[in-house]
């Protein structure tokens, strides 16, 4: 493919004309970026296992790492997965909260999806993205839409078309520009199940919908982390993931910090406090701030990968990442430090 063309869908009066230009594009098998409120992903009629094989070839990801299936409506997830009697409850609530959103739920498939969609597994990651385009598209497009990040298998995940293109020009058909990712990080990932007094969620990937959010709904247990990159059963759960081009090291203290002569390294701070130890007590070569001056988790969740990217771009040799707190959305961002930092 010798070259991949920008569709800006930044003119609400022009929405429909884009639509009708992206839904042609994936009935005829293509393959396009489009933005959601997490990341930009690379989507594909869902239903169709070649257009699918043709994801996993411009990411070159492995095709034991299965995708999020995207959705236009309610009924759509009858489509493509059973809902078993004993959490229909459970599964509806949560759809009813938290759909449109950044919320994945895993269900046993249906027949009609292709075994590389779900990469052999019985079952399904199914969502209903918040984005107005993502949205419109599904629903003219009239099979929901595979779609995982818009970046070569185990990069920086993008929220922008800009870092699409940088990842992606050359290897698909087109980007859709509909602007900044509002979240910033990839959707929760569940998986609900019958439990003896309440539903369990097995918490596969953290996200912006958090543990405390979940709670109402069931018992929420996380499982241990994969440290082996085996076959995982939901997007993101591969131990090296998320990952700049230039080394990432997560350090729990500033004292455990041993700069080599003649290296370049950059700080990924999360608010710039002094208290941390990091900030003024080296001198950096560059220095990215999540949250600047505020410490504010949703802030940090938005341009994590933004600033990540910046990083990975600005011609040091090592990245050093302070951690944030584990509570809330900082869970999410913890887990992909952890991914990323994985050499």
């Amino acid at each position: 493919m010798s070259e991949t063309r920008i569709i800006d869908a930044s003119d609400p009066a022009a929405q429909n004309k884009v639509v009708e230009e992206v839904v042609g594009l994936l009935s005829a098998g293509e393959i396009v970026a489009l933005p959601t409120e997490t990341v930009y992903g690379l989507g594909a009629d869902a239903l169709n296992a070649d257009a699918v094989a043709k994801v996993f070839a411009a990411k070159e990801r492995p095709e034991f790492d299965p995708l999020i299936v995207h959705v236009g409506s309610y009924e759509q997830v009858d489509e493509v997965a059973e809902v078993p009697e004993e959490i229909k409850e459970v599964v509806a609530k949560l759809m009813k909260a938290h759909w449109p959103g950044p919320l994945t739920l895993v269900l046993p498939k249906k027949d009609c999806v292709p075994d590389i969609v779900t990469s052999g597994l019985p079952s399904v990651a199914v969502r209903m993205s918040a984005h107005p385009i993502m949205k419109a598209i599904v629903r003219g497009l009239g099979n929901p839409i595979a779609a995982p990040s818009a970046n070569r298998f185990g990069r920086i995940s993008p929220t922008s078309a800009s870092a699409v293109e940088k990842e992606l020009a050359g290897r698909i058909s087109a980007i859709v520009d509909g602007g900044a990712c509002r979240e910033g990080l990839e959707s929760t990932i569940i998986r609900p199940e019958a439990g003896e007094k309440r539903p369990t969620l097995h918490m596969l990937r953290s996200g912006p919908v958090t543990k405390e959010m979940l709670q109402r709904f069931g018992k929420v247990e996380r499982p241990k982390r994969n440290r082996s990159n085996e076959a995982p059963e939901a997007p993101g759960q591969l131990a090296n993931h998320y990952a700049p081009v230039t080394p990432l090291r997560l350090l729990r203290k500033f004292e455990d910090f041993k700069p080599e002569a003649g290296k370049k390294y950059g700080l990924l701070s999360y608010c710039g406090a002094e208290k941390t130890g990091f900030i003024n007590a080296y001198e950096w070569d560059q220095v990215e701030q999540l949250s600047p001056g505020n410490g504010k988790l949703a802030e940090a969740a938005v341009r994590f990968f933004f600033v990540l990217r910046q990083l990975d771009e600005s011609g040091v040799d090592e990245i050093i990442a302070e951690p944030v707190s584990e509570t809330g959305l900082g869970v999410a961002i913890m887990d992909k430090l952890r991914r990323a930092s994985v050499r």
